[in-house]
């Protein structure tokens, strides 16, 4: 029982020591692609805001998702993107991000022609991938927390993508804790599906943005 026990801790603290090394190699690989300074961001056509729900599950409204349609506001009227595509879960005829997404940008300004809805972003890989698969996009902007566009960059520049990110701003609060044990494990997921060659859950045919 001892000698299990042992195994079992060594195969914990290989697991975290891996988890730590992959989080801050795709930290480190993506910096110099990541822009907090709206000034700064680089004029790209399509600017790609990565889905989430408006409301939590305890049904308050979603500081994610509010700061993710700022963003994408924010870096459409300034000029620095001409197309706004959202991606994200439609998995349901109850729970529809990219339409719901959709229509807050209408309400602060954005032409709903200028928004393109991408229904399939059931993961962030999926939305990468069908942002270069579907809808053509070599050249992207994606609009998301650090933490998340961070993943999306490293998933799109392995896939010969020339992805840059833009940092909406990120709650704070008791979450940040929550959301590092995840991420640790998203970017190992991300890792795994880009050495094997995973493919989006849903192609399609192609769609051309403006």
């Amino acid at each position: 029982m001892k000698k299990f026990l042992r195994i079992l801790r060594k195969s914990f603290f290989g697991l975290f020591v891996f988890l730590i090394i992959n989080y801050f190699y795709i930290h480190f690989n993506t910096t110099r692609y990541v822009y907090d300074n709206l000034q700064e961001v680089p004029k790209t056509k399509v600017g790609m805001v990565l889905g989430t729900s408006k409301y939590t599950v305890k049904k308050s409204h979603n500081l994610f998702y509010k700061y993710r349609l700022h963003a994408a506001e924010d870096l459409y009227k300034n000029g620095k993107i001409d197309y706004i595509l959202i991606s994200g879960d439609n998995s349901t005829k109850y729970y529809n991000e990219p339409e719901t997404m959709k229509k807050d940008l209408i309400k602060s300004g954005i032409p709903a022609d200028k928004i393109v809805l991408d229904y399939a972003g059931f993961r962030t890989y999926d939305s990468v991938l069908r942002a270069k698969k579907v809808f053509g996009l070599d050249t992207l902007l994606v609009i998301s927390q650090d933490f998340h566009i961070r993943r999306a960059i490293f998933i799109g520049r392995k896939n010969n993508m020339e992805i840059i990110g833009y940092k909406a701003k990120s709650p704070g609060g008791k979450s940040r804790l929550k959301i590092l044990v995840r991420e640790m494990f998203a970017r190992a997921l991300a890792v795994w599906d880009v050495l094997t060659g995973k493919q989006p859950k849903y192609l399609g045919e192609k769609i051309k943005i403006g």
